[in-house]
């Protein structure tokens, strides 16, 4: 069976299952990796965790269990091991994808991919190391920065000119590592006629951040954000919940700030402080 959307999509549907189970089966669908390495996961792999996947769908601990087994036991073959690590994901396959010879009976056309393989999208993914990035990966980039500029604004300008903009782009923002599909967005904004960046401020604006925003960009570069959501459940399991929200509350107060940005600063204080780690 080929691993696409469209015919995991069709198996579900044609699986004798509960509503619960049907809904449970197509979130996991949702998470999918397409891209062997995206998201750090093997190619046809989800990752959750089962109290994400409960509040989710909305039931109890014990009502997932089940909803697991029924999928297990279907035609779907859902499989599923835990990840390395105290807190790591329950990763999640659907085991009716490596029926290779088996024959899609709810199709009678060939399924077509649900992305590019080569597409730029998916060619960008990981993160990049603003300031730290060796000299064998800075060559990935620019390799990739040299192919797919072909077709965007930034076509004439040097792989290399790009490459040094967008670090100098995030360093004024306190980024030390953004994913690499910022670089992607970076291209597709770029401005070929001057070689400047549409969301990139004037230099007096630059020269005019407050020393409040630059307080709290400096509190949110020492976290990470892909690892956000990690950061979130380690420092509440740390200092509790209630104290976590009420950190948070303090913090938007004081810079006047969105929630998001509030949570990004609190985990960088816990970081530079040593209660979680980076």
């Amino acid at each position: 069976m080929e691993l696409t959307t469209g015919a995991i999509l069709r198996r579900i549907t044609h699986t004798n299952l509960s509503c619960a189970a049907h809904k449970l089966a197509t979130l996991i669908l949702d998470g999918i990796a397409w891209k062997d390495g995206y998201n750090g996961l093997p190619h046809g792999t989800a990752a959750f965790t089962l109290s994400d996947l409960a509040e989710r769908m909305e039931v109890s601990r014990q009502h997932l269990h089940s909803l697991l087994t029924e999928l297990a036991a279907s035609g779907l073959r859902l499989l599923r091991r835990r990840g390395k690590g105290r807190f790591a994901p329950w990763l999640f396959r659907f085991g009716c994808c490596d029926e290779k010879d088996a024959v899609d009976e709810v199709s009678t056309t060939a399924d077509i991919s649900p992305y590019i393989r080569d597409s730029n999208k998916n060619v960008f993914h990981g993160t990049i190391m603003v300031d730290r990035e060796r000299p064998e990966t800075a060559a990935h980039w620019l390799a990739l920065i040299g192919k797919a500029k072909t077709a965007m604004p930034c076509r004439t300008a040097d792989a290399r000119h790009i490459w040094e903009r967008f670090r100098e782009f995030n360093r004024r923002r306190g980024h030390e590592a953004v994913p690499a599909g910022y670089l992607l967005g970076f291209m597709r904004k770029w401005q070929g006629r001057c070689g400047e960046f549409r969301s990139d401020p004037p230099q007096q604006a630059v020269k005019a951040i407050a020393p409040a925003v630059k307080e709290l960009q400096r509190l949110m570069a020492a976290a990470p954000f892909i690892n956000r959501y990690f950061h979130e459940g380690d420092l509440k399991r740390a200092i509790g919940e209630h104290l976590y929200e009420e950190r948070v509350e303090v913090l938007r107060a004081k810079f006047r700030c969105s929630r998001f940005q509030a949570q990004l600063a609190a985990h960088g204080m816990a970081v530079s402080a040593g209660t979680i780690q980076r």
